[in-house]
Parts: structure tokens; sequence; C-alpha cells
């Protein structure tokens, strides 16, 4: 007695369909994906930013120059670079003067005594004496009074020059931060538009690639759909992005949701002796058999 199977199977255009959706899926997964174009990219420094490390590293003790010179201002004979270089004509005019001035006093002397009889006489000398002893008093005095005014002039400008580069010295810091920091703030504003731009250049180049994939998984999800007897689910990937590797597994798995609902419906074989094709006709748009009776399938 021959034994006789029925199976139940879906339509043959569902069965092309999962067909063409296989061969599909093996075409697309064969070809390796050019990752490099949609690799992770970061914006190199902006001109601003190196600059502003340029500075940075320059600035480094740049303040020493100005403390070694301030040091040179603050030693014993620093005033010495201060001194004008017309002191000693100015002191030697104002001692001509003095001396022409005590030459007239002298010669004053001779003429009183000229008048009075004692011309040449010891009252003469003595008074010459004690007027050149008083003379070269003041003369010494007078010079010393105008060194004096010469050498604290030029120790004022000597402290007024320690303290210019002083503060000088405690200051370029501070301006150099100032610089290094408005470089930094603008070469970071156009890294941050380089990095956007890369992003953008990287997610379009990403779409692209991936493209074919989502495309090829609604795809598969109709096919699902077509199976189950359900609407399939569309959607598009843009945020998180999907490896390539996380996408070709996600098309996988809607294959073999596909076979395997083909597999389920198909059922098991037992000792197949004999083939009965169903009547394609006898199925409705969805794959479901139709009530031999003309009423609603199941």
């Amino acid at each position: 007695m021959a034994i006789s199977e029925t199976r139940t199977l879906p339509a043959q255009f569902i069965t092309d369909v999962g067909k063409d959706y296989a061969t599909q899926l093996k075409g697309l997964t064969s070809i390796p994906l050019d990752t490099g174009k949609f690799a992770p990219q970061v914006a190199p420094q902006d001109p601003a930013q190196a600059q502003a490390y340029q500075l940075g590293q320059a600035g480094v003790g740049a303040y020493e120059p100005y403390l070694t010179q301030a040091g040179a201002y603050a030693g014993p004979t620093g005033y010495q670079q201060f001194t004008s270089p017309y002191q000693q004509d100015i002191l030697d005019t104002t001692m001509a003067d003095f001396d022409v001035q005590a030459q007239k006093g002298i010669a004053g002397i001779g003429q009183l005594a000229a008048k009075s009889g004692n011309l040449g006489g010891g009252r003469e000398g003595v008074m010459r004496s004690e007027y050149q002893s008083s003379s070269d008093r003041q003369r010494a005095g007078l010079l010393a009074q105008l060194r004096q005014q010469m050498f604290g002039q030029a120790q004022g400008l000597a402290q007024q020059g320690y303290q210019q580069q002083m503060q000088m010295g405690q200051q370029l810091p501070a301006w150099q931060a100032g610089d290094i920091s408005q470089l930094g703030q603008l070469g970071g504003i156009q890294q941050a538009q380089a990095q956007a731009e890369l992003g953008a250049t990287q997610e379009a180049n990403r779409m692209t690639a991936m493209e074919p994939y989502e495309r090829l998984g609604t795809y598969g999800s109709g096919v699902t759909g077509l199976i189950s007897g359900m609407p399939g689910q569309y959607g598009t990937t843009v945020m998180p992005n999907p490896t390539p590797l996380q996408t070709a597994l996600g098309t996988a798995s809607v294959l073999g949701g596909v076979y395997g609902n083909i597999g389920n419906r198909q059922g098991t074989t037992v000792n197949q002796q004999q083939y009965q094709p169903q009547n394609p006709f006898a199925y409705d748009w969805m794959g479901r058999q139709k009530d031999p009776t003309g009423g609603d399938p199941f």
C-alpha cells in the first residue's frame, strides 16, 4: 500500500521572492565594504592653535632676560649706565667759570692793598692766603655737589629701569597667556568646524555604503511579512550608526526568519513515496490556503 503525503507549501511567488532575496543577500554581503570612507577622523590642529602652542613653548623662561637686566641695574655700578655722556663737560665748564670769578676776587685784594699803601706787604699776603683757602673750599664743595646731583640722577634712573624691567618680567607671562588663550579659542572654533565637516562627510559616506543593506533589509522585512501574514516593519537607521558587521548580521537574521517561516510552513517529510503538488490557485495573496468551501481561510 502506497503512502500518500500531503504538504502545505507557500505560493510559488513567495518562494520566488525568497530565493530572489537570498540571491541578493549573498551578492551584497560577498562584496567587502570600504570602511575607510567612513572611518572616524580627527580634525588636525588649526594654525591658530599651533601658534598658541609655539607661544606657550617660547614663553617658558621668557621673563629671565628682564630679570637679568634688572639685576645689572641694581648692582653697585648700575648707575653708570645712566650717567650723561656730557657730564665731564658740564663739570669742566662750571669749574672754569668758578676759577674766573675767583681770580677776580684776588685782583680785588691787590687793588685794596694799593689804595691802603700795603701793596706787597704782609697784610696783603695774609688776605690773599685766606681768600685762596676759602675759594678752594668753595670750589671743592661745588664740585662735590655737582657730582652728587649727577650721581643721584643716574641712580634714580637706574632704580626706575630696575622697576620697569621687573614689571615687564612679571607681566610678560600674563600678556603671553592672553595671546595664547585668544589664539586657542579662535583655533578651537575652526577645529570644531573642521571636525563637524569631517563628521558630516563620514556620515554621508556611511549612509551611502549602508543604503544597499538597509534597502535589502526592507525587502527582507516585506518578504517576512508575506510569509507570516503580518505587515513588515519598515525603518531606517540614523543614530547610532551600525557597523557593517552589525548590519550584515541583522540582514542575515532576516534571512533566517524568512527561511525559518518557510520551513515551518512546509512541515516534515516522512518516508516520502509519492509527491502530490498542490494547486497554487488554492492559496490567497498572502500564501494562506483557501477554504475549499469558498469561506474565509482559517
